[in-house]
């Protein structure tokens, strides 16, 4: 070999090695990055035995994060799903609390029951008086609890469709980067990890597939089918519901014209708006039924048609008129049988069957607990039993509630394991291992040393040829 090509193929060596040096300390900066791949100078050898950098790829594995992409779409669902269902458990709390409409009832129950058995009581009649001003309020707070419920899903809702857009507008930015840097050939190594993490990010909020087509480009769909960015980020478009009442009916999700939540043929299937969807279209509405029906039921058992109407009304209710959605939040005492209001105790007692006004009279009462506890039909959009007493429906919407949100806690914690395990064997992948990085730099260390001290003895070489000619 000649000094020339020693030379050459020293110096060569030498810069490969500091490329492959600089990317490897760049690799050990990102190492706690959770979007940085690692890094990898890709050399050949020529045949004059120099070396070269030809390109600096990533370590990648599509599968993997194509299956990160889709666990974080489906925590980020379970997690907006139970996020509901927390808030509406307050209308029920702590089982020794005693304060769910199913407890309530059977409180004014037993109340009803002393008072029948002693008609002649003005403290048990105020007690249970006392015990149905407790109903009628767990009921009014409920009702508020789920529309304030509703209200902040659809106002959630907005936020995401907001983040999304902006998100697809840095994919866009981004995505045309990476397309003009692989067709000229430059690195394109840290615009591609840029960009997968604004795609992470995206799929928190909608499920998305991905399909790469020349030069890295990218093109995005929905997990429902609707094309979400080509070339282009498409617009994703939601007016908030401002005024929630009991049949309001939410707006939905478009993308580029076509709605993706609701009863639509390309829906979403995964992501944070399909879990807050589904608590203010699906969850809340049908326990606003459940609350609603025991408002029916109540005022029904304890109208038996006297003049002065019975226990409990509806506010703002018409002469004549009929129960209407919205009952939970409507109902309140009767004023005729409230003495604060100016009606008397004793009108539940009397009604119009005790003319004489005789204090042991309980025929009434008891016809009372007996509408309590008979079996009675209930509407099926309440999800839950159609026939039943109160007491069974009562407790059967506390069964429902608190078995969706067991479950959602279940699903959730489930999500973010797989979501963990995705991530874990995603970083296996294609993350830094500083132990593996810093025996790199070591080995990289000795080639610098060896072929600096290559070139240190080519030249001693030189210089004394160079004598000898002189």
């Amino acid at each position: 070999m000649s000094l020339s090509v020693a030379l050459n193929t020293a110096r060569s060596s030498l810069l490969t090695t500091s490329t492959q040096i600089a990317v490897s300390g760049a690799n050990t900066s990102g190492a706690l990055d959770p979007s940085y791949s690692r890094k990898i100078a890709m050399s050949v050898t020529a045949g004059d035995g120099s070396v070269r950098i030809v390109s600096i790829g990533r370590a990648a594995d599509t599968s993997l994060y194509y299956r990160m992409l889709d666990a974080t779409s489906r925590t980020a669902a379970s997690q907006a799903r139970l996020e509901g269902l927390d808030k509406l458990h307050q209308t029920v709390g702590d089982t020794e609390d005693a304060r769910s409409p199913a407890a309530r009832l059977g409180k004014l129950l037993d109340a009803l029951n002393q008072y029948a058995n002693a008609p002649q009581d003005k403290v048990l009649a105020g007690q249970m008086l006392s015990q149905a001003s407790a109903l009628v309020t767990t009921l009014n707070e409920a009702a508020k609890t789920v529309t304030t419920t509703r209200q902040e899903a659809d106002a959630e809702i907005a936020k995401s469709v907001t983040r999304v857009n902006d998100l697809l507008a840095q994919f866009e930015e981004l995505n045309r980067a990476v397309v003009k840097g692989t067709a000229t050939g430059a690195d394109t190594t840290d615009l591609l990890d840029k960009r997968d993490a604004v795609l992470a990010q995206i799929s928190e909020e909608i499920g998305v597939n991905v399909v790469t087509r020349e030069n890295n480009d990218m093109v995005l769909y929905t997990d429902g089918g609707v094309t979400l960015f080509e070339t282009s980020a498409r617009k994703v478009e939601f007016t908030p519901t401002l005024v929630y009442g009991a049949t309001t009916v939410g707006n939905q999700v478009v993308i580029d014209g076509v709605p993706v939540t609701g009863n639509t043929t390309m829906p979403l299937r995964s992501g944070r708006i399909v879990g807050l969807m589904e608590v203010r279209d699906v969850t809340t509405v049908a326990y606003q039924n459940q609350l609603d029906e025991i408002a029916r039921a109540v005022i029904e058992i304890f109208d038996t048609g006297t003049a002065a109407g019975g226990l409990f009304t509806q506010v703002g209710l018409p002469a004549g008129g009929g129960l209407r959605p919205g009952l939970a939040a409507d109902i309140r005492i009767n004023a005729a049988y409230d003495p604060d209001q100016g009606g008397s105790l004793d009108e539940l007692r009397d009604g119009d069957t005790n003319p004489t006004g005789d204090a042991s009279y309980s025929a009434r009462l008891f016809d009372l607990v007996d509408r309590f506890n008979a079996i009675r039909g209930f509407d099926p959009a309440a999800g839950i039993q159609t026939s039943g007493s109160l007491a069974d429906f009562s407790a059967s919407s506390v069964g429902w509630l608190e078995a969706r949100r067991s479950g959602a806690k279940t699903d959730a914690a489930y999500q973010e394991t797989v979501l963990a395990r995705a991530s874990d064997a995603l970083s296996t992948a294609t993350g830094v291992n500083l132990d593996d990085e810093l025996a790199l730099q070591l080995q990289l260390e000795r080639s610098y040393s060896a072929a600096s001290r290559l070139i240190a003895v080519i030249d001693e070489m030189l210089r004394s040829l160079l004598e000898a000619v002189r």
